[in-house]
């Protein structure tokens, strides 16, 4: 293990460090889910399994570089990148934890990479991405989309979770689309990128307020509104503890974040909601849903709805 001082250059030009995991393909899901949950910073996956139909079905080629072609299909790369000043033995902890809980066998290591390797890199992967009915989610680099009739949501993911790509970012998406009927006021808790903030006012919503205790991510969030031209009032962000840094009651509380953050937030959620308010909540793993279950009704919450992809499960609550 590199002694933690290698991790303290703060410059412009300081060093990321890249966590590489390698594990069986068949895994890939599941440990891509645990590593975009856990890390907050951004990943990309190498996934060669179904390399010939993809190639067909986005450029409509047959002819592959060979270099690909002799990628090994039962195995799959996760590339995990932190910020510099960041050590990453904590998430390396976190990520063996986790994989060995559900059963994931993986190598771990750590290689250090320029900040312009991880910024060409991760962009490799974002294209845009339509959901529900009425919304679309644009990387801000790409200026040919064309979105017909959809809400179009121009996003820079940055190092912020929340690009609209994950299981539990649509399914909070698509439950926004159906409650929001417009004027609403929602408060976005653990708001990363500002993806369900934002996409709330595309959908109808009055205001729209986020909070997370990343500076980071609400740098990101912030960043996020200007680009689609949502300012305070109507869009404002925070940084620090919810119940320090929010005022009010609220139509619609969302939270798209792990099953442990969700039993914290189920203690003080209910003092921001409006009394017939709802509480919409995401990022749960389905082996952890009795755990939730038990903290919604230690609280005094109803559930509304249930809704599942995969693996990952969406309730609304009041």
């Amino acid at each position: 293990m590199e002694d933690n001082n290698a991790y303290i250059n703060f410059g412009p030009d300081a060093d990321w460090t890249e966590i590489v995991i390698e594990i069986n393909a068949d895994d890939l899901d599941r440990a891509s889910d645990i590593a975009n949950m856990a890390v907050p910073y951004g990943i990309y996956i190498e996934d060669y399994r179904t390399l010939m139909e993809e190639a067909w079905d986005i450029a409509h080629i047959d002819l592959i570089d060979e270099e690909l072609l002799e990628k090994d299909k039962n195995k799959g790369i996760i590339h995990v990148y932190l910020e510099p000043g960041t050590n990453p033995s904590e998430a390396i902890a976190f990520l063996r934890e986790r994989f060995g809980a559900e059963g994931i066998n993986h190598t771990i290591n750590t290689i250090l990479c320029k900040n312009e390797d991880w910024q060409n890199k991760w962009k490799e992967n974002y294209k845009p991405i339509e959901i529900g009915e009425k919304l679309a989610i644009c990387p801000d680099w790409i200026s040919d989309y064309d979105p017909k009739n959809r809400k179009v949501l121009n996003l820079e993911p940055g190092l912020a979770f929340g690009t609209g790509t994950h299981n539990t970012t649509r399914l909070c998406l698509e439950t926004l689309e159906e409650k929001i009927k417009g004027g609403e006021s929602v408060l976005d808790l653990g708001c990363g990128s500002g993806i369900l903030a934002l996409s709330s006012l595309l959908l109808g919503a009055e205001t729209a307020v986020g909070v997370d205790i990343d500076e980071l991510a609400t740098k990101t969030a912030i960043e996020n509104g200007k680009a689609n031209n949502f300012t305070a009032p109507k869009y404002q962000i925070f940084c620090g503890d919810m119940t320090e840094q929010i005022k009010g009651q609220f139509d619609i509380v969302v939270a798209n974040i792990v099953a442990d953050i969700i039993i914290l937030f189920c203690q003080n959620a209910k003092n921001f909601m409006k009394p017939n308010g709802i509480f919409i909540v995401s990022g749960i793993i389905d082996n952890r849903e009795n755990d939730v279950l038990a903290a919604f009704e230690k609280y005094g919450f109803n559930i509304l709805e249930r809704h599942q992809s995969e693996n990952w499960l969406c309730f609304v609550l009041n």
